[in-house]
């Protein structure tokens, strides 16, 4: 006996693209002639997660699930149309967003919403499309590669800041945190860091960064912070994550009425896990703040660590209300893409040469988002 046919189930594309954290520019004032250079590191469980189908009409459809995810809607709008110019892909399609990082809060939100759409849109039409080509051609990644190089591939990531050509930066080195380590993220809810034409006018009115200080960031990475990383020696890495902070966080603090932290209360809580940690862990805690906050992190060595650190700063009253203290595994991998059909198991063709034309034609002026 022949089983009744089914029919075909309508294709899905899914790409869940983790956020990040910011732990510090290298040298934000080029004095050695490049500028920026960042060190950051993807976390695990904090995502934006991009559902692409096919349209049911002639339209392209937009979709989205949580209040956060809508107030996304018109930059994912304008990504998919910017692909599509791009490529000469104009198929209808259907964008539904299931969930989106924080918004200008360090996580690098607008980094991987517009990597999300990209890579989801490049699987759907098969196209060998590189995550710094999307990258590039959306707009992102102008000062920092680490949202880029986190994308693809997750983990403590160092790059060594965009090139004088606009070239996006070039991940340096990357490191697996060893398993049982944590960060503690410090977080309020609906506060925005600076960003756009506001994070613009802030780096443009800092005094340059002494050329000693640079230096000492980049002492303190090569000779703390990655082989602390590499060999499990916490001591180390903590102890040279907070010395970067401590550094960045005096350059920016005049962009951030006079203090190291955005949010006076997360400015607060960190003091406190800085001087107070020890007791509890016999060890630092390397805080600090993720790009213009107002997220702001601590490190811990085991989660026992991390749970007793969350319930003392409950305990002494550090946490104020409305704030939250979470602890999340760092993440060593990158974005996850699905295809529901067996379109997933085909080899990424070659972009039509018409639509590799569009792409590197415009690729000379990337298309922005303001």
């Amino acid at each position: 006996m022949t089983a009744p046919a089914h029919p075909a189930m309508p294709r899905l594309v899914s790409v869940d693209a983790p956020g990040r954290l910011h732990l510090g520019f290298l040298d934000p004032s080029a004095t050695l002639g490049r500028r920026f250079g960042s060190l950051g590191l993807v976390l695990d469980d904090w995502v934006t997660r991009v559902e692409l189908r096919a349209a049911p009409g002639a339209t392209d459809v937009f979709s989205a699930d949580t209040p956060e995810a809508q107030a996304e809607l018109p930059r994912a709008e304008a990504h998919l149309a910017a692909l599509k110019l791009r490529t000469g892909q104009p198929a209808p399609l259907h964008l539904h967003l299931a969930r989106v990082l924080p918004a200008h809060a360090g996580f690098g939100s607008g980094t991987q919403l517009a990597l999300a759409v990209g890579r989801a849109f490049a699987r759907w039409h098969q196209l060998s499309l590189s995550t710094a080509t999307l990258a590039h051609g959306l707009g992102r990644g102008l000062r920092s590669g680490i949202g880029i190089g986190g994308f693809d591939q997750g983990g403590l990531l160092l790059d060594g800041g965009p090139g004088a050509d606009g070239q996006p930066a070039p991940v340096l080195a990357r490191v697996a945190l060893p398993p049982q380590w944590r960060v503690l993220l410090a977080i309020e809810p609906g506060a925005r860091g600076l960003s756009g034409a506001e994070e613009r006018a802030a780096l443009a009115r800092l005094a340059p960064l002494p050329t000693t200080a640079a230096a000492e960031i980049c002492h303190q990475t090569l000779m703390r912070v990655l082989p602390g990383a590499t060999q499990g020696d916490f001591l180390a890495f903590a102890m040279g994550v907070g010395r970067i902070q401590q550094i960045v966080g005096d350059h920016f603090a005049p962009a951030q009425d006079g203090e190291a932290y955005t949010r006076p209360a997360i400015g607060r809580l960190m003091r406190w896990l800085d001087a107070h940690a020890p007791a509890f862990t016999s060890e630092p805690v390397g805080v600090g703040q993720s790009s213009w906050g107002p997220t702001s992190f601590a490190f811990v060595s085991r989660p026992e660590h991390g749970q007793a650190l969350i319930a003392a700063a409950r305990a002494a009253g550090a946490l104020a209300q409305g704030l939250q203290l979470v602890m999340v595994r760092p993440r060593d991998h990158g974005a996850r893409v699905t295809d529901s059909t067996e379109a997933a198991q085909r080899a990424p063709s070659r972009p039509s040469a018409e639509s590799l034309w569009r792409w590197q034609q415009t690729e000379q002026a990337p298309w922005r988002l303001h």
